[in-house]
């Protein structure tokens, strides 16, 4: 973000999180702003939410310059702050303007960075399927297996991998994933 060294800087957040977790976002976002303000140059911030129940966050913050938002979001503090959500909030989107106009007028200056999720490193999508896949398979070698043992290898492994692929897909998978999250996205 460019600007004057002077211009005061509007940052708007949107996040993501699960409605069931308010209360966790509550605290955490009443932490971050209560870290935020012992920086210098902190002028304000807040947060709303796009309507009861609603997962989608606004949050608001101003610093007097684009050195003092740089202090705040180059800080140990916030890295740390940012990282005890994790699990719990999706970053979808960061705008910043600069000038009065980040408040009330059209902005004279203006950046907007659209955040997708980003997917866990490979290893860890590689450990996850075989911690799926190594049980799952075994079951089926030791009960299926038996059933179609007079078959040809060909047509055993069709019918293997059309009856393990499903409920690997949609069962087992993404009730593993859920349940490991914190440790996938950490």
């Amino acid at each position: 973000m460019t600007g004057t060294p002077g211009s005061p800087v509007t940052v708007a957040i949107t996040r993501q999180a699960d409605p069931a977790h308010q209360t966790e976002m509550h605290a955490w976002v009443q932490a971050g702003i209560s870290m935020a303000q012992t920086f210098d140059g902190y002028l304000g911030g807040g947060w709303v939410r796009t309507g009861q129940g609603s997962g989608e966050w606004h949050m608001l913050y101003r610093f007097a310059s684009p050195a003092a938002l740089a202090a705040w979001e180059e800080s140990p503090q916030r890295r740390w702050w940012l990282h005890t959500a994790q699990g719990l909030v999706e970053h979808t989107r960061t705008e910043r303007r600069t000038g009065i106009e980040g408040w009330f007028d059209p902005p004279v200056e203006r950046e907007l960075v659209e955040h997708t999720a980003s997917a866990p490193p490979r290893w860890k999508q590689a450990t996850i399927i075989w911690i799926v896949f190594f049980p799952l398979n075994l079951l089926a070698t030791l009960t299926l297996g038996k059933v179609i043992a007079d078959l040809n290898v060909v047509p055993r492994v069709m019918i293997t991998t059309l009856v393990l692929t499903p409920v690997m897909t949609y069962v087992l998978l993404p009730w593993v994933t859920r349940r490991l999250e914190w440790w996938l996205r950490g």
